[in-house]
């Protein structure tokens, strides 16, 4: 089968054998999977240097096998979208206070999801979400893209922020951005999205949201128009991201970190006191849980989300989509829906 991995840091495609499913694993022939920020910065080594292994985590595709075991959680034949992105949706175990408490990524045993670039590919059933035909191969982004957004959406009810208040989506038109931007408008926010560019800009505006603003004048636009924000969710993978939405923030307002910018930008600098003084609340929001996925899939069914696909290709196209993506040459999400070439 094709497959692209990465060889000591160096990105092959090439034929590898069939794998088989282990115990509680279906797998899952790939129709499509979507290309991910972080598949870039694996690939370029921005988090780790000259690492082996596959590449890709979100993916839709039909079950075609079972090991054993499996069958209590999928059946050959089921379309399905592979849940909970890359970080611990490969295993959990289900049994300690981080599973039992809805944070299955925490778990001691999870383990992660790499290798949806790939004709093939094994996966934890449970970890799997049976989609109905409305819901297009297309829509592979959802399995980490969306849910990641989804997710982090769904942090503000947990903290008290109701619908109806002013939130900023940093990186608004990027691939989970414009998922957040959706999902929040969908819950009855007043999203302010926030990116670069004209034609940026007018993208985030035709996904709902109240406001869209470069992020020159979106201090002054949202302190003069709402006296700062309630929430800000950074999507960006630029530190100056993450101070721009500190700076967005109304006192005790709740910051949602989501991006992961490379590790040669340094770390987040906070003054202890514009701390002290802002008193914000500061978490990080990674992916979700298969039911957020379920939910997710409704909203997506009933018409309130859709992935913005500008760019499609074969698995031969990767480099080629890594260095535009690289260059932000395109809105929302990249796919790769030809596993065979």
């Amino acid at each position: 089968m094709k497959a692209a991995r990465l060889e000591e840091g160096k990105l092959l495609i090439g034929d590898y054998p069939m794998p088989t499913p282990a115990f509680e694993e279906a797998l899952v022939k790939i129709n499509a999977s979507g290309v991910c920020h972080s598949d870039l910065h694996l690939a370029r080594g921005d988090w780790f240097a000259g690492i082996s292994g596959g590449l890709g985590h979100e993916a839709i595709g039909i079950v075609t096998a079972l090991g054993p075991g499996a069958d209590r959680f999928a059946q050959v034949g089921d379309r399905v979208i592979l849940g909970l992105g890359g970080t611990g949706g490969g295993y959990w175990c289900g049994a300690c206070e981080y599973c039992l408490s809805g944070q299955p990524r925490h778990c001691r045993e999870s383990k992660g999801i790499l290798g949806t670039f790939s004709e093939y590919f094994p996966v934890y059933a449970r970890s799997l979400v049976k989609i109905p035909e409305s819901v297009g191969d297309h829509e592979a982004p959802l399995a980490c893209g969306g849910l990641t957004a989804y997710g982090a959406v769904k942090k503000l009810f947990k903290h008290h922020i109701l619908p109806g208040r002013p939130i900023a989506v940093i990186g608004a038109a990027g691939g989970l951005g414009h998922y957040a931007v959706q999902i929040a408008t969908a819950f009855g926010y007043k999203v302010v999205g926030i990116d670069i560019g004209p034609e940026r800009l007018a993208f985030v505006e035709s996904l709902g949201a109240h406001r869209a603003v470069g992020p020159d004048e979106a201090v002054e636009v949202v302190q003069n128009e709402y006296g700062g924000v309630d929430a800000c969710l950074v999507f960006s993978a630029r530190m100056a991201g993450f101070k721009l939405g500190f700076n967005l923030l109304k006192r005790a307002g709740l910051f949602v970190a989501v991006g992961l910018p490379a590790t040669r930008e340094g770390n987040i600098e906070l003054n202890p006191f514009e701390f002290f003084l802002k008193d914000p609340t500061v978490i990080y929001s990674a992916v979700g849980t298969v039911q957020d996925m379920r939910e997710l899939v409704d909203l997506v069914a009933a018409g309130r989300v859709k992935s913005h696909v500008s760019r499609r290709g074969s698995l031969s196209d990767l480099p080629a989509i890594f260095d535009e993506l690289e260059s932000a040459k395109y809105l929302g999400r990249a796919v790769i829906d030809d596993l065979g070439r």
